[in-house]
C-alpha cells in the first residue's frame, strides 16, 4: 500500500489504529515506524451537586491515534468498544486506585458489576452525600490526582470541605429556666476559630457518630479525647432526664458540673448557678481532699449552737448541726441519717432554732415557719421535744383535717402558719390535705422517719416530692433498708436531679449491684453464694455521689459511752408433735407455691399468705385455729424460760413480734401467772399513756408489735430485748433493740433472737444477711452503714428469695 506523503499523518492517526485490530500491518523495508497503542486511562468524573452532594462515574478511555474511545468499567467487546483493550494494564491501574479509594464499584470474579451504579449504561452515577462527600473531596481525590494513569474531570464548584484537625476548645455554659432547681447546659466548642454549633454536636455524639459535617463544609472528628469525655458526660447528664433533645443539670449534680468544668477552658455560669452549686461544689471538694474515712464531719466550719437551744449538744451533735446548717446556708437538701437513738430530732431542732433566728428577733418580714411531717405517733413527741429543748420556738401541732378543723371552729392551718415557727403534722393528715399545705409557704420542710416515703410510687411521696420550699431534710436512721431505689426514692425528694428517673437509676445501678436482669432475676455466675453485690466499680461511684449530701454515724463510733450490748440467737427445737405440724404444712405450701413463683405479681397474695401460715406456724400451732390449740408452743415456752428469770432478777424487758395474736398468747400466760406488762399495738388507743405507764410503773415487761413499735420511742428503762420472729429486713431488729440501747442506757443490753430450728425462720435470717451485705455495699463506703424499718414484703421479694426460703 502506498500512503502519499501528504496523508502520511492522516492514515497513521485515523486508519492505522483501526486496521491493524483487522489484520498484521508490516513496513516490508522497516521505513515506516508506526506509532504504539496508547496505555487506557481511568476516568473520574466528579460532579459536585446542591445540599453536599456529589457523584462518581467511572469509564476507561482509550486513545487510537486521533480517536478517543470511552468504555465504562464493566464494558465487553461490541459495537463502538475497542478491540484491543489492555487487560494487564487495566489490572495494574485498578490495584493502584484501590490503594487510595474505597469508592470503586464492586466486582464480581475480578469482573466490575454491571448492576453497580456508575457502570452499567444508562445507569445513574454513585452519589456521596453530607460527611461521605465532604472526606472523599478533601481526603480521597487529592491522593488519586497523585495517580498516573488516572484522571479527574471536575464538572462544578468545589465546595471546600476541609476537615478541622487542631485540638478542640471547649467552653460549658448554664442558663437558667423556670424550674428552681434545673438549669440548661450548653456547651460551645470552637477550632481553628471555627464555632461548632452545640445542636448538631449534641445529636452526632448521642448517636455515637465518629465525625460530624458543619454547613460551611468543614469537619471534625469526635473520637479525640475532649470528645470522648465529653460523649460521657453528656449521657450522665442526659439519663437524668427523660427528654430526648437539649441537656438540662440539676444543681444537685455539682460534681457532673465539675467534671464539665475540668474537661473545658472556660465557663459562663449563670448567677443563680453560681449561687445554688457553689457550696455543694466547696463540700464535695473538702471530703474529696481531706475526708479519706467518706463522713466529712471535720471538714465543716463550727456553728455556735443557738442560744435558744437549752440542751447540751454532744460532739458528734454539734457536727451534725454544723452540717444542717451549711445545708440551710446554700439551700441544699440532704438526708440526716444518723445511727438510731443519737439525737436527730435535737439537732434537727436546733438547725429550726439556728434558721429561725438568723435574721433577727423582729424581722421586717414575716418569717415563714418549718414544716414537720412525722407519723402519727411521732408528732406529740416532736411537740414535747421542742418544747423541752427549744422553748422559744412557737410550735403548732396538726391533729385533724382542715375540714374537721373548720367544722368544729378550730386554728386553720392558715392561722397556725402566721403565728408558729414549727408547723407539726403526721404523713396521713399531709397526705389527705396536701393541697392545703401546698398554698402555704414554708421555710423548709422535714420529713421524720423518713422511711415513710421509700415507696416512690405512692401519693405520699408526689406530695413530699411537689411542696415547694427551699429546703428539704430527710430524717431517718435507715436511709435504705433492703433496695437501691428505696435510697433513690428520698434523694428523689431532697436532692431532685442527683440521680436519673426510676427507671435509668434500675438500668444504670440496681440492676448491676443486685446483679439481676430486667426481669429482676440474678443469672447464674454473676454472685457467690453469700450473695455479695456485684460492680464495685458502680458502688464507688454511687457512694461519691451521695456523700456531700447525707450524713450517717453509728453509735460504736460516736457514742462509745453507751453501755455494751450482747445479742444472742437461741435457736428452739420444736417438739415433736410441734415439728411433725410444721413438715406436713411445710410440704404442702412447697408443693402449691413452686408452680405460682415465676408469675409472682399475678400470684402475690398467695405466695405471702403461705410464707406468712409458715411463720406463725414457727411460733405457734394454734395461731392457725381452735384445731390445733392442743399442740404446745415450744417458742412460747423458750421466751419463759428466759422471761422467768429476767423478771425474778429485777430486770426490765422489751418483748418484740410480728404477730399482735402471738404477743396476745403471751399476755394471756403473763396474766395467768400475774405478771405485770404493759401493751402497745397499732390498735393502741392511748399510746403516750401506756408508754408512760411503762416507764413510770413498775411493770417488768412491755409486749410490743414490731410494726407499731419500731421507732419513736425511747424505753431505756429496759436493759432485756426478746424477737420472737425474724423480720427480712436486716434493720428492723436494730430498731427494735435501739429502743433501749440509745443514749440514756446505762447498762448492758441482752438481747435474745429467738429463731425455731429448721423452719422458715432460719431460710429468713439468711435472706436478711443477705440484704444486709447489699445494704451496707452502697452506704458503709460513705460513712454509713444501713438500717431498716418493717417494710412492705410483697414489694421487696423476687421469686429467687421465695425459693430460698421454701428450700429444703
Amino acid at each position: 500500500m502506498a500512503v502519499p506523503a501528504s496523508e502520511t499523518a492522516e492514515f497513521l492517526g485515523d486508519f492505522y489504529p483501526s486496521l491493524r485490530h483487522a489484520l498484521p500491518v508490516t513496513s516490508t523495508d522497516a521505513s515506516v515506524t508506526f506509532p504504539e497503542a496508547a496505555a487506557p486511562v481511568l476516568v473520574l468524573t466528579v460532579r459536585f451537586l446542591p445540599k453536599q452532594a456529589l457523584s462518581l462515574a467511572w469509564d476507561w478511555e482509550y486513545r487510537e491515534g486521533r480517536a478517543v474511545t470511552r468504555v465504562p468499567l464493566d464494558a465487553g467487546p461490541g459495537p463502538g468498544r475497542p478491540a484491543g483493550r489492555d487487560a494487564s494494564a487495566e489490572a495494574a491501574l485498578i490495584a493502584a486506585v484501590e490503594l487510595r479509594t474505597k469508592h470503586l464499584p464492586p466486582r464480581r470474579d475480578g469482573v466490575f458489576s454491571a448492576t453497580h451504579p456508575g457502570t452499567a449504561p444508562g445507569s445513574p452515577p454513585d452519589t456521596l452525600r453530607g460527611l461521605d462527600a465532604a472526606e472523599f473531596t478533601s481526603g480521597e481525590l487529592p491522593r488519586l490526582d497523585e495517580l498516573r494513569g488516572l484522571r479527574i474531570d471536575r464538572i462544578g464548584a468545589d465546595p471546600g470541605y476541609r476537615e478541622l484537625t487542631a485540638t478542640p476548645e471547649l467552653t460549658i455554659t448554664t442558663v437558667e429556666t423556670n424550674q428552681r432547681d434545673w438549669f440548661d447546659l450548653g456547651v460551645i466548642v470552637t477550632i481553628d476559630g471555627r464555632t461548632v454549633p452545640f445542636g448538631p454536636l449534641f445529636k452526632a455524639l448521642a448517636l455515637g457518630k465518629p465525625k460530624l459535617l458543619m454547613i460551611d463544609n468543614t469537619y471534625l472528628s469526635l473520637r479525640q479525647p475532649a470528645f470522648e469525655r465529653l460523649r460521657t458526660l453528656i449521657d450522665e447528664a442526659r439519663s437524668l432526664t427523660e427528654w430526648e433533645t437539649g441537656l438540662r443539670i440539676s444543681r444537685y449534680q455539682a460534681q457532673l458540673w465539675a467534671e464539665f468544668e475540668d474537661l473545658a477552658e472556660h465557663t459562663e455560669q449563670a448567677t443563680a448557678w453560681r449561687s445554688a452549686v457553689s457550696g455543694l461544689l466547696e463540700r464535695t471538694r473538702a471530703v474529696d481532699a481531706g475526708d479519706r474515712d467518706g463522713d466529712g464531719h471535720g471538714l465543716l466550719e463550727p456553728v455556735p449552737v443557738p442560744e435558744g437551744v437549752t440542751a447540751t449538744l454532744r460532739p458528734y451533735q454539734r457536727e451534725g448541726f454544723a452540717w444542717l446548717a451549711f445545708l440551710w446556708k446554700h439551700r441544699l437538701g440532704g438526708i440526716l441519717a444518723d445511727d438510731m437513738g443519737l439525737g436527730k430530732t435535737l439537732q434537727a431542732l436546733a438547725l429550726i432554732e439556728h434558721a429561725t433566728r438568723e435574721s433577727g428577733p423582729a424581722p421586717a418580714v414575716p418569717r415563714r415557719p418549718f414544716l414537720v411531717v412525722a407519723p402519727t405517733s411521732v408528732v406529740s413527741n416532736w411537740i414535747a421535744e421542742a418544747a423541752r429543748f427549744t422553748p422559744g420556738l412557737r410550735v403548732h401541732g396538726v391533729e385533724t383535717t382542715q375540714s374537721t378543723v373548720l367544722g368544729r371552729g378550730g386554728t386553720t392551718l392558715t392561722d397556725a402558719v402566721a403565728h408558729h415557727d414549727v408547723i407539726v403534722t403526721s404523713y396521713t393528715l399531709f397526705r389527705l390535705d396536701f393541697a392545703a399545705y401546698r398554698a402555704q409557704g414554708w421555710a423548709g420542710l422535714i420529713l421524720d422517719e423518713a422511711q415513710f416515703l421509700k415507696n416512690h410510687a405512692s401519693r405520699l411521696h408526689a406530695c413530699a416530692r411537689d411542696l415547694d420550699t427551699p429546703f428539704k431534710l430527710a430524717i431517718t436512721g435507715t436511709p435504705m433498708e433492703n433496695r437501691l431505689l428505696e435510697l433513690w426514692s428520698l434523694f428523689a425528694i431532697v436532692a431532685p436531679g442527683l440521680f436519673p428517673s426510676a427507671r435509668r437509676f434500675s438500668e444504670e445501678y440496681v440492676r448491676p449491684i443486685e446483679n439481676r436482669d430486667e426481669h429482676g432475676v440474678r443469672p447464674a455466675g454473676t454472685t457467690d453464694d453469700a450473695g455479695q453485690p456485684g460492680n464495685p466499680a458502680l458502688i464507688t461511684r454511687l457512694r461519691r455521689r451521695i456523700r456531700p449530701l447525707i450524713l450517717r454515724r453509728t453509735k460504736d463510733v460516736v457514742a462509745r459511752e453507751l453501755p455494751e450490748k450482747q445479742e444472742q440467737v437461741l435457736r428452739i427445737e420444736l417438739n415433736p408433735r410441734h415439728r411433725a405440724l410444721y413438715d406436713t404444712f411445710l410440704q404442702r405450701e412447697r408443693q402449691k407455691l413452686f408452680g405460682l413463683i415465676e408469675d409472682l405479681d399475678a400470684n402475690r397474695f398467695i405466695v405471702f399468705r403461705s410464707l406468712t401460715l409458715l411463720r406463725m406456724l414457727s411460733l405457734d400451732p394454734s395461731l392457725l385455729g381452735d384445731t390445733y390449740a392442743d399442740v404446745p408452743s415450744s417458742k412460747l415456752d423458750a421466751l419463759f424460760d428466759q422471761l422467768d428469770d429476767v423478771v425474778a432478777e429485777g430486770h426490765r424487758a422489751l418483748v418484740f413480734s410480728q404477730f399482735t395474736s402471738f404477743l396476745g398468747k403471751a399476755a394471756a400466760r403473763l396474766d395467768a401467772q400475774g405478771t405485770p406488762y404493759c401493751y402497745l399495738d397499732g390498735s393502741t388507743l392511748k399510746r403516750s399513756e401506756v408508754i408512760d405507764r411503762f416507764k413510770s410503773g413498775t411493770a417488768p415487761v412491755f409486749l410490743i408489735s414490731l410494726k407499731a413499735g419500731g421507732f419513736g420511742l425511747n424505753l431505756t428503762e429496759a436493759d432485756y430485748v426478746f424477737l420472737l420472729d425474724p423480720w427480712w429486713n436486716p434493720a428492723t431488729e436494730t430498731q427494735a433493740i435501739d429502743r433501749t440501747h440509745r443514749i440514756g442506757q446505762t447498762r448492758t443490753v441482752m438481747v435474745y433472737r429467738l429463731v425455731a430450728a429448721d423452719t422458715i425462720e432460719d431460710k429468713v435470717m439468711a435472706l436478711k444477711e443477705r440484704k444486709a451485705r447489699l445494704v451496707g455495699s452502697v452506704l458503709d463506703g460513705a460513712g454509713l452503714d444501713g438500717a431498716a424499718t418493717a417494710a412492705d414484703v410483697g414489694d421487696d421479694f423476687t421469686a429467687e428469695d421465695i425459693r430460698a426460703l421454701l428450700a429444703p
